[in-house]
Order: structure tokens, then sequence, then C-alpha cells
């Protein structure tokens, strides 16, 4: 007689990944319904309040609310579908408002990066906000899981009708697979984290044209991430 584990009634269900991204975003569309309602009961709150004490901790509150609204909205970003609208732009401009960018998020990390840029006067069709998205999530990766590192090295260069770009991150012990690099949303989970990053990059990068891979050089220790996008001579711009 089989054991009750192995009933067919108590396997867990099944669940298409259409139907588990429709469930989180109504999901986060009730909770967020639910912390605007929150908001303004602080906000009348903080018009009755007399004391800068309470003043101040209302503010406070105001600003957890304000933060895990921001967060849901994060999470369902990154289960949405990429709808781009492409447009041309010199690959060298790109990644110069790149570091930019990098430096106003990753003020505390963005000087560990070493730049080498080979573009020439190459252009590319892309969605500026979005390309960018996938790019600041691979040095996000990096730094979230690699706080002591002390350099990554970035380069950009063409390789015949090809905008590649590589990012080597020392790592002296790796022992994942990288043979399906980003293409497994939610297999890790932390706190804050929710796996999605990694894929929503390489969904952006496809969805330009792109290819999006990972690779460990044993000899050197290092994970080198390769993002390559179509590029065009200038004058096609």
């Amino acid at each position: 007689m089989s054991s009750s584990s192995e009933q067919p009634g108590n396997e867990p269900p099944s669940v298409r990944w259409h139907d588990m991204v429709k469930f989180v975003r109504q999901l986060s569309h009730d909770i967020r319904n639910n912390l605007n309602a929150v908001e303004l009961q602080s906000a009348y709150l903080a018009e009755l309040a007399e004391e800068t004490e309470m003043k101040n901790e209302i503010q406070r509150l105001r600003e957890m609310v304000s933060e895990v609204g921001a967060n849901l909205q994060g999470l369902t970003a990154g289960l949405s579908q990429v709808s781009r609208t492409p447009i041309s732009y010199p690959a060298a401009d790109f990644i110069e408002d790149l570091k930019q960018k990098l430096a106003k998020d990753f003020a505390d990390n963005a000087a560990k990066v070493t730049w080498d840029m080979q573009l020439k006067d190459a252009t590319l069709q892309i969605d500026p906000q979005l390309a960018q998205q996938a790019f600041l999530e691979l040095f996000s990766n990096a730094f979230q899981h690699e706080r002591n590192i002390k350099t990554i090295s970035a380069k950009a260069y063409l390789d015949k009708d090809r905008f590649v770009f590589e990012l080597r991150e020392p790592k002296v012990r790796f022992e994942l697979s990288t043979e399906n690099w980003g293409r497994e949303p939610l297999r890790n989970v932390s706190q804050g984290h929710y796996g999605l990053g990694l894929n929503r990059a390489r969904s952006i990068t496809e969805a330009h044209g792109g290819n999006f891979r990972a690779e460990y050089d044993q000899k050197t220790s290092t994970l080198v991430t390769t993002l390559t996008l179509p590029s065009f001579p200038a004058e096609k711009r």
C-alpha cells in the first residue's frame, strides 16, 4: 500500500507563469491601494500633530510606506513583458550616460569599475531607458554578491555588426551553473531580492535582438557576463 505522500492529491498544483504574474500584479495593486489609504491617513495625522517629535515620527512612517510601495512597483516591473520604443542612439553616448547613472545610483561602488571603451561612431537602435535598466542590473548583481570586491572590469567594443559589452567580476569561488544564466526567475530569493533582475536583463536584451550569456573562467577566477546588441554605422542614424 502506497504512503499518503505518493498520492496524486498531495502533489502541489501546477501554475502557469502567466497566471502567477497576473496574481502578483493584482496582489501588488491591492496592497498599494491599502498603502495609499495609510498614506492619506498619515498626512491627516501630520496636520493634527502639534509636537515636533510626533511630526517627525509620522514623517518616518510615511517614508516607510512609500518605500514599500516602490518595492512593489519594482517587483511588478520585473515580471512585466518588455515593450520597447527604440530610437537611434550613439553607442559611446549610451555608455557615458550609463556611467553617470551608475555613479548616481551606486555612489559607493561606481569607482570600483574600470572602463575600456572601443566604440568609435557606432549607433544602437534601443529603448534607452530599458537598455540602461539591463546594464545597471549587471552591476547591481555584481555589487550585491561581492561586497568586498575591489575592481570590476567593463569593456565595450564592436565586433563586425555587433556591440559587445563584457563585465568581468573576480570570484575566487564560483560553483553555480551558467548554462541558463538569466533564464531561471525566482530561483534565488533573499530578503528584498526575488531572483528577477538577471531574467529581466536577458528579456530586455533579447527584445532588442541581442544576446545575453555568462561564463566562468577558472584560470583567472573571473565571471564574465557578455551582453551583445546589433550595431549600425553612424550614417544609418
